[in-house]
Parts: structure tokens; sequence; C-alpha cells
């Protein structure tokens, strides 16, 4: 078999593991995101909130590709946008092939390898417009480096994740913090519902939806995310 063109590189992100070896790599096989995760932030964003868990309706879900992910921290400012958005997320990461068929939220933790702390970064602009017209928002939200992503952590690790914190500063000043107890969907329902979607495999990554507070990042600009007790991240918006 030859190529026609060069095999691109499949995207790697660092694993740091008590007993991993320090070169330990994440090949990313797909990125999935879930939108409007959080009640407060989908107020934000004039979607409806629900007020029990017998409201929720369905998860919304969108994808990014997996040249997206941004390892060095360094994010040039995209094209076509003049508002560009932070969200930083929960980043789950699936370490064996789901079975087949829909899983169930009992066995769903056993697919998680880890977790990382993320940005879903956002053209607010674009996704506002595609919004309005009722069309996809791919050009809001799946473009290039728009998925900085830190280190991950095995869950064996990291430990329980209960109500720990997400948050993020933007030249030193908080912008998003929120509890991941507040989450409408936790991981396990989440990966439930997207199996019933998908077939979830090894290396697939899940953006987990983002804390109120979103709001818009420039060239200059300094970014540090933290996910409580297990990553961080840090990177800078370059013109």
């Amino acid at each position: 078999m030859s190529d026609v063109v060069p095999a691109p590189s499949q995207p790697r992100i660092p694993v740091r593991g008590q007993n991993l070896p320090a070169d330990s790599t994440f090949p990313v096989r797909r990125i999935y995101c879930v939108g409007r995760n959080f009640a407060e932030h989908a107020r934000e964003m004039g979607a409806a909130v629900p007020t029990s868990a017998a409201d929720r309706g369905s998860p919304v879900f969108f994808c990014k590709p997996a040249d997206a992910i941004v390892l060095d921290g360094v994010v040039p400012y995209p094209r076509g946008t003049r508002d560009l958005h932070h969200e930083v997320e929960l980043v789950v990461a699936i370490g064996r092939d789901a079975p087949a068929g829909v899983l169930d939220v009992a066995d769903a933790d056993a697919l998680v390898f880890g977790y990382a702390v993320g940005l879903d970064l956002t053209r607010r602009d674009l996704q506002g417009a595609a919004k309005a017209k009722g069309l996809p928002w791919d050009t809001g939200k799946a473009f290039d480096h728009s998925a900085p992503v830190s280190a991950i952590v095995p869950a064996a690790d990291a430990g329980a994740l209960g109500a720990r914190t997400l948050s993020l500063k933007v030249n030193g000043e908080t912008r998003q913090q929120g509890s991941l107890a507040d989450l409408v969907w936790n991981v396990p329902e989440i990966l439930h519902e997207l199996s019933r979607l998908f077939a979830l495999r090894a290396g697939d990554l899940v953006f987990m939806g983002t804390p109120a507070g979103v709001g818009p990042l420039q060239p200059g600009d300094r970014f540090d995310a933290e996910l409580a007790g297990i990553a961080t991240l840090q990177g800078h918006i370059t013109a």
C-alpha cells in the first residue's frame, strides 16, 4: 500500500501516572463534547434550565477534530471571528472499548482511563449566527487549536471526582469556577448517553461541559485552568 499524501500524525497527550513510564502518552481517536451541562451556563446562554432530573431531557453533543488538541498552551487567535470565548471543562479519557450495544450506567466507570482539564474554545459569534438559523455549530466549535488540554492523570491516581472544583483565570483574574457536583449529567450518565449514538473506543476524549462565566479572550491573554487536586493547564493567546 502506498499513500498518495503524507499520513497525518496522531495527537498524543502526555500521561502523568505514579506507576507509568515518564514518556507515556494517550493517543487521541475522537473528541466528544457536551453542551449545556451546567445549569448556570445554560442560563447565561439563554437556554432552558432543568429544574429536576426528570426535566433534563437529552444531553447536547457536538464534536471536535482530534487535531484540534493543543498541548503546549500556545493558541493562535482563530481566523473568521472577533469573539473567541473560553470554556473550562473536565476532560474524560476513555481507556477501553465499550461493549456492543448501549452501555449501562453502572458499567461506565470501567471505561474511564483518566482525567484532564481542558478548554472548549468557541468562536461565539459564529456559533450564535448558526444557532439563530438552526444550523450546526461546527464553525463555532470544531476549528484549529480549539481544544487545549492538560496532561492526563489516571483515574486510579486522581481518586474520586466528587465535588471537585473547575476553575479558570485569565491574566490572573478568576473568570470561571464551578463544582462538578453541579453537572446536569455526570460522567457515567454521559457515557451511557453517548453510547446510544456512537461506539465508544479507547482513545476517545469527552469534554464534559463548562460552568458559568464564559467570556472573551484576546491576543496576549494568559489563561490558567485547574481541575482541583488533579490537573492544571497554562497557556496564552497569540496574534
